[in-house]
Parts: structure tokens; sequence; C-alpha cells
């Protein structure tokens, strides 16, 4: 299985640290975001990694080479343009495959074992990670049924989406109104209305690191 890792955002929200530095770049004790995720993907049997770059690319570039430091393979997407998260994927669809793979958010921090998500076979489109509903975010993206399927939310129980999944290349090929730049927040209400979505609900640590203030207290 590969894995993409989304990585070419603006992080407006980080500003000032993101003026001169791609949000992944960011680090956690001395470990950038990404490199954080390479580690535990690689560790988890991932050895194949698409990411995707636009703003400071080249800076992701540069610290992550080909990932032989990691002995791993890096291919990159690059983008003229921060694509979105769907778009991002449809660009990358050349280098993923046509096998289901693993995609993780560049901006979050986690201890989620990867592994998990690895050895279970997939059994619909997309397989989503979701967690509780951090302070910044009450509301939550979705909800889950009995079986396990994602739902949109239900009044009742919400949860939220870690930015960590497991897809099919022809869940983003086949929607049909994919167009160059498109959020994957649409391609999942598709997806729930075929019922092609199930989920996981995950007690472990996660964070989104969306602000400085956030990044400090990670540190912290």
């Amino acid at each position: 299985m590969k894995a993409m890792i989304l990585a070419a955002g603006e992080g407006r929200r980080m500003r000032p640290l993101t003026l001169a530095t791609p949000k992944p770049l960011l680090q956690v004790k001395g470990i950038s975001l990404i490199e954080h995720h390479i580690r535990r993907l690689k560790a988890a049997g991932i050895s194949e990694f698409v990411i995707n770059i636009a703003y400071l690319g080249e800076q992701i570039r540069t610290a992550l080479g080909d990932g032989s430091q990691w002995n791993v393979r890096i291919d990159y997407s690059a983008e003229p343009e921060p694509l979105e998260t769907a778009g991002a994927i449809l660009h990358a669809l050349p280098l993923l495959g046509d096998q289901p793979f693993l995609l993780v958010n560049g901006d979050v921090w986690t201890d989620y074992p990867f592994a998990r998500l690895i050895q279970a076979p997939i059994r619909k489109r997309g397989h989503l990670v979701l967690v509780e509903n951090p302070a910044h975010k009450l509301t939550g993206d979705f909800s889950l049924d009995a079986n396990n399927a994602i739902q949109e939310l239900d009044g009742e129980t919400s949860f939220t989406f870690s930015g960590i999944s497991v897809l099919t290349p022809s869940l983003i090929a086949e929607y049909p109104q994919k167009r160059a730049q498109f959020p994957l927040r649409e391609i999942f209400s598709w997806a729930i209305q075929n019922r092609q979505l199930t989920g996981e609900f995950y007690e472990g640590v996660w964070c989104d690191v969306g602000t400085p203030e956030r990044l400090q207290e990670l540190n912290r």
C-alpha cells in the first residue's frame, strides 16, 4: 500500500510561522510534522509515498529528498497552486496507481497505529478514522451507525474526521462532479449517499495543528 501525505496548503491560520516555512515542516520536539508521519508509516510497513506540494513546496522536497534517509521512496505531485484535498488526489492519481492508498493530512500529529489500516481489507470504497470533537470544532463532521458506516451528522452523536483514511482511487476518479480544484468533503458526501464509506472511532492522541497556540501546546 502507498501513502499520500497532503502537504500543499498555505497554512494561513499558522501565520506568521508559515510565512517562510510550509506547515508540514513545523516541528514538534525537533521533528517535523511530515517526518513524524513518514517514520511512523515506515514502521507500519509503508515504503512508497506520494507527497503533493505547492506553497513553498521546494522546501519540502529539499528537506525530504527521495526518501532514502528513511529507506522509503517519495514521489512528488507538484501543483501549480494548491488544488484543495480532492483536486490534489485527482492530480496525483497517476502516481498512486489503482490500489487502495492511505491518506493523511500533513498538518496533524497523532499516535494512531497505521498498521491497523494497512492490514485490514477495505470493505467499501473508503474508510475514515474519526476522533472526538476538539474544543475548536464541537459540531463534528460525521456520525457512525451500528455497522460502522459513515453517516452525515444525525443530531445525536458526532465525530471529527482525523485526516486519516484509506481510499480507493476509483472513489476519486468516478466522482461525477470532479474538477481541477475541489474539496474531499464533496466526495465523502457523495459516497455517504451510496453507503460507500466505513469508519472507526480512535480514542488515542490526535491534534490538528491549526494554530501557533496548538503547536505550542503540543510541544509542551
